[in-house]
């Protein structure tokens, strides 16, 4: 989850696999909810979604 284009979103979920976007928004969900959200696969590529973070950024409001 991250905010690489400086839009003030607090949360962007993304597939490691395609780089889709699955959840983008000012409130904070849980990962497992995005994930039942699709049924556990990206939408755009098929992959299995996990609820185990492998890349998080964390950024200062400014």
């Amino acid at each position: 989850m991250s905010d690489d284009s400086g839009d003030g979103v607090p949360q962007r979920a993304v597939c490691r696999n395609c780089g889709g976007i699955l959840y983008q928004g000012l409130d904070l969900r849980p990962p497992d909810e995005i994930i039942q959200q699709y049924d556990g696969k990206c939408p755009k590529c098929g992959k299995k979604l996990s609820s185990i973070p492998k890349d998080v950024e964390v950024n200062p409001v400014e």
